[in-house]
């Protein structure tokens, strides 16, 4: 079946004429009938040009401005003399679609950024909650990195000598930027050796860390803020992030976390006040 739609699309690309290919490539049915014309007759006036694609004289200007733009036609002449338009080389195609190609890749990540706080708008009217599922490690650091957008003071359980282990390039990105960004969070680890070491280095204006007894595991790191709940997953068979935002499941967690962190050990530095 693959193999059949492999070869259905192999047939229909290769059947579609060339202004066709031009249109697929983002140039406008104009942009295309002017530069198949240039192509195939070479350099020529807008006049002939307009006659020999049929596009009015009037808008003629307008397309070829606009594909000199792209940097598919030059002009040479004019202020005086009747200018004459020449194509460039098809590999500028390629560079337009790639272009585009870069532009659309921006718009997809920024929209990514939105839907979220698009999706709180819909929910709030809706009345649903809002839950987002990712997977691989382009998917963990989304959900991680999506309580970089918050406003209020971020609420964690974590083991943070997994989140090394599994994804050791994570916090050297994310710290840096949570604290640019001034957002503090608490955490709560389980206690041992290395956790101890590591609150070494928290910085006190951003981070405050409890731990509670060394027999607590946990598979997911859990954030809470901005009511949001997010999980992901330490199990490196298994990389999955989770968002859910619902304001009864965020109260909720932040009970949860609250009643723990009373009964938690303190440790690290102290902010001086």
């Amino acid at each position: 079946m693959s193999y059949l739609h492999d070869k259905y699309e192999y047939v229909s690309i290769y059947s579609m004429n060339e202004e066709n290919i031009l249109i697929q490539a983002g140039l406008s049915e104009e942009q295309a009938s002017v530069y198949k014309a240039l192509i195939e007759r070479g350099p020529q006036k807008a006049s002939a040009l307009a006659s020999w694609t049929g596009i009015k004289r009037g808008l003629i200007y307008k397309v070829l401005e606009q594909m000199e733009a792209m940097g598919l036609v030059s002009k040479k002449g004019g202020d005086g003399t009747v200018a004459t338009f020449s194509p460039e080389h098809p590999s500028q195609l390629m560079n337009i679609v790639e272009q585009k190609a870069k532009s659309l890749a921006l718009t997809k990540q920024t929209l990514e950024y939105a839907i979220g706080s698009l999706g709180s708008k819909f929910n709030l009217l809706s009345g649903k909650p809002n839950v987002q599922f990712f997977e691989g490690f382009d998917g963990i650091k989304k959900v991680t990195f999506d309580s970089l957008n918050s406003k209020t003071e971020i609420l964690s359980f974590a083991d943070n000598e997994a989140v090394n282990k599994l994804y050791p390039k994570l916090n050297e990105e994310y710290m840096p930027t949570r604290k640019k960004l001034n957002i503090k969070k608490r955490l709560i680890s389980k206690d041992n050796p290395y956790i101890r070491e590591l609150t070494k280095k928290d910085d006190p204006a951003i981070t405050e860390r409890r731990v509670i007894a060394e027999n607590f595991t946990s598979a997911t790191v859990m954030q809470i803020y901005d009511g949001k709940v997010s999980y992901i997953t330490l199990d490196p068979e298994r990389t999955i992030g989770v968002i859910i935002e619902d304001k009864s499941i965020y109260e909720m967690h932040r009970i949860l976390f609250e009643l723990t962190w009373k009964d938690a050990t303190p440790i690290g530095p102290v902010l001086e006040k």
